[in-house]
């Protein structure tokens, strides 16, 4: 069984802020951070190059287990996407009041 590559790691959350070259993206995502930390009540930690929040343990009807994120999100390329565990089919009235945005199973790309 294949090992899952993106997991908690030590590295600076700060630090990989401060990497960010656009000074916007880089406020939108320090604010991202601490709306995070306040909604699940844990600390960011970093998880490849996902900022992470809180943990759960899962395991896959074949057997394969891992360790994921409760939520977290990464400044891409194009978009900032956000990661909830949970998905965001059940949230499209919330979703409407969004701007431009666009939907994965469970990644939303601001």
């Amino acid at each position: 069984m294949t090992e899952v590559k993106t997991k908690a790691t030590t590295a600076s959350v700060d630090d990989f802020l401060e990497s960010i070259p656009n000074e916007q993206v880089q406020r939108d995502c320090q604010t991202i951070v601490q709306i995070m930390q306040r909604a699940t009540n844990s600390s960011a930690k970093m998880w490849g190059s996902i900022i992470g929040f809180g943990s759960y343990h899962y395991q896959y009807a074949s057997g394969r287990e891992a360790d994921w994120m409760r939520i977290g999100f990464s400044p891409r390329k194009q978009n900032i996407v956000l990661y909830i565990s949970e998905g965001y089919q059940e949230y499209q009235e919330l979703m409407s009041q969004l701007g431009k945005h666009s939907v994965g199973k469970s990644c939303l790309y601001i």
